[in-house]
Parts: structure tokens; C-alpha cells; sequence
């Protein structure tokens, strides 16, 4: 492990990796998205509407994955002061942010015909919404940081706080009453036909190749951005003391 924390390490890794993960996220979430949009028949109940899923639940999901990222690298951080940890928590942020607002606008539309309203203060939707401005919140914090110059400490400690919505969020449609669904799939079985499971399935794992590359492509442009910032100012030095 603290081999691939090492930045020249990892950059070797992550120079093929990104775009390997790019490319093969885009061709397997082009192929679900084709499949569930056009191939897939009208739900019984759902009707048209069932398309929606294929965007939806992928981006809940990853907006919550991207949320466990930051609290995994924040703790790594903490504990064992790993120089690309906190590095990986910024890299997540953003695309995590986007996944979360995806998962609330798909949620929304999908929303509208069904409970006939765009917006129920539902506990699955709030504490969602929760999730979206903690993610705005960690970014915020992070760049200040980083531009100011404070601990890094203080995101990493945000993020292992904000980690407590992921099971609140995740628990939520069975600890309140809900207009949200239940969860249809649970660990060893699901409630969704397999005419629709396995396009969904396939279209998590291609949104999960592209988090994984900008993730990547992110924590490449940060490590780049210090290195600079760190070379600028030896020469600042170095013509100082000259």
C-alpha cells in the first residue's frame, strides 16, 4: 500500500489507467444506456418511465460511493498520513457531486408522473439533498485550504463526519415511512426482472470505470498543480538567496 501512495509510483499507474478507464467506462455505459433506452420493453407499472432507472440508480449510488471514497481516503489520511490520500478525497469530490445532482434531477423527473409533484420532502430525497451540500461544503473547504495553506486535517475530518448520512440515506426508505420504493436489490437477491436488472448492472459498472478515470485524471491535475507550486517556490528561494 505504501507503494502506490508514493506520487511517482502512482503516476506510473495512473498514466495508462485513466484513459483505459475512461474508454472502456464510456464503451460499457454507451452499450447500457443503448440497451435500457431501446431495447428494453415499457414496465407493467412504470410504463416509459422505467428508463430512467438506468441513469438514476447508477448515480445514487455513486454519489454515495464517491462520499465513501472521501471518508476511506480522509481516515487513510488521519491514521497513516498517506501523501496521495488526501488527494484521492478531492479527487472524488467533484465527480461525486455531479452523480449526487444527476441522481436528484433523474429522481425529480422521474418523480412528476409518478407522485405527481417534483419534490417531496421524502427521507430518501432529503437526505440526499443532505449529501449534495456536503459534497459543495468539502470542496469549498478543501480549495480554501488549499489555497490558504491550512491543515489538510480539517477536510479529512469533514469528510470522516459527513460519512454518517451514507447509511442514513441508505436506511432511509426502511427506517421512515417513504413514497420513495425499498431497496429492490439487497445483498444476495433482487426484486427487479433481469430483463432490466442486468442492463442496470452493466451500466453501474461503466458509470464505475468513469468515476474511477476522473477520479484519476483529477488526483493527476492536483499532484501536478503542488508539484508546480513547490518548484515555483525554490526558484523564489533560490533567486532570494542569490
Amino acid at each position: 500500500m505504501h507503494g502506490f501512495a508514493n506520487p511517482k509510483r502512482f503516476l506510473e499507474i495512473a498514466r495508462w489507467l485513466t484513459p483505459t478507464l475512461l474508454i472502456s467506462g464510456l464503451i460499457i455505459t454507451a452499450a447500457a444506456l443503448g440497451w435500457g433506452y431501446f431495447r428494453v420493453p415499457p414496465d407493467r407499472l412504470m410504463g416509459e418511465t422505467v428508463r430512467i432507472l438506468f441513469l438514476h440508480v447508477p448515480s445514487a449510488w455513486l454519489g454515495m460511493g464517491g462520499w465513501t471514497a472521501i471518508a476511506i481516503s480522509s481516515l487513510v489520511f488521519l491514521v497513516w498520513r498517506h501523501p496521495l490520500a488526501s488527494l484521492a478525497a478531492r479527487g472524488a469530490a467533484v465527480p461525486g457531486l455531479v452523480f449526487t445532482v444527476i441522481c436528484l434531477a433523474t429522481g425529480s423527473i422521474w418523480g412528476r408522473p409518478t407522485w405527481g409533484t417534483w419534490w417531496v420532502w421524502d427521507g430518501r430525497l432529503t437526505s440526499m439533498l443532505v449529501l449534495m451540500f456536503l459534497y459543495i461544503g468539502y470542496i469549498a473547504l478543501a480549495q480554501a485550504v488549499s489555497r490558504d495553506g491550512g491543515s489538510s486535517r480539517i477536510p479529512a475530518i469533514f469528510g470522516l463526519v459527513g460519512a454518517v448520512n451514507i447509511p442514513i440515506i441508505n436506511r432511509s426508505v426502511v427506517w421512515w415511512q417513504s413514497l420513495h420504493q425499498p431497496p429492490s436489490i439487497t445483498m444476495g437477491k433482487s426484486a427487479i426482472d433481469n430483463e432490466f436488472l442486468i442492463p442496470l448492472l452493466i451500466a453501474v459498472l461503466g458509470f464505475s470505470l468513469l468515476f474511477g478515470g476522473v477520479v484519476l485524471a483529477r488526483m493527476r491535475a492536483l499532484l501536478a498543480e503542488i508539484q508546480t507550486e513547490a518548484r515555483l517556490r525554490r526558484r523564489a528561494l533560490g533567486a532570494e538567496v542569490a
